[in-house]
């Protein structure tokens, strides 16, 4: 029997509809397909998925965002195929883009979670991510965000 193997690598346009699929199942409100293509063609650097065995099993979409001052990365969606939840997969992909961040020279990353999304928050805060503000009605369903930063110390 072949172990169980894990790889990162960058999307590819031929993986948008299985991140379609995992999109759809995960989100309340999901990016559509060219939400996810236009993603994948301004951000290719920063647009990860995983794949377990054969099967693609999550992904990451990310970009940068220059104030002028600091130049942060921004990460936007993050989702894992539920029967490949709990595996280290996600934690994978952040480890991966952060590796790519850095090699950008960002100083930091910044994240959205929904002020309900408990699980999430608590993902993040384990990887080193913190509370730093709350926005109000950011979603369309009008729930608040939570924005989360992890700073690099160079």
């Amino acid at each position: 029997m072949m172990p169980l193997q894990l790889t990162i690598r960058r999307a590819q346009p031929a993986d948008i509809p299985q991140i379609v699929a995992i999109e759809r199942i995960a989100f309340i409100d999901p990016w559509d397909e060219n939400t996810l293509r236009e993603s994948l063609d301004y951000y290719p650097y920063t647009f990860f998925v995983a794949r377990y065995n054969e099967d693609l099993a999550g992904f990451v979409a990310a970009g940068f965002e220059d104030t002028g001052e600091e130049l942060y990365g921004h990460i936007m969606n993050l989702a894992v195929a539920p029967e490949y939840q709990r595996r280290g997969i996600g934690r994978h992909l952040i480890r991966r883009l952060e590796r790519e961040f850095l090699l950008a020279g960002v100083s930091a990353i910044q994240l959205e979670v929904r002020v309900t999304n408990t699980g999430a928050q608590e993902f993040y805060r384990r990887l080193g991510y913190r509370e730093i503000f709350q926005i109000a009605c950011y979603y369309a369903n009008g729930e608040d965000a939570l924005i989360m930063m992890k700073r690099f110390r160079f």
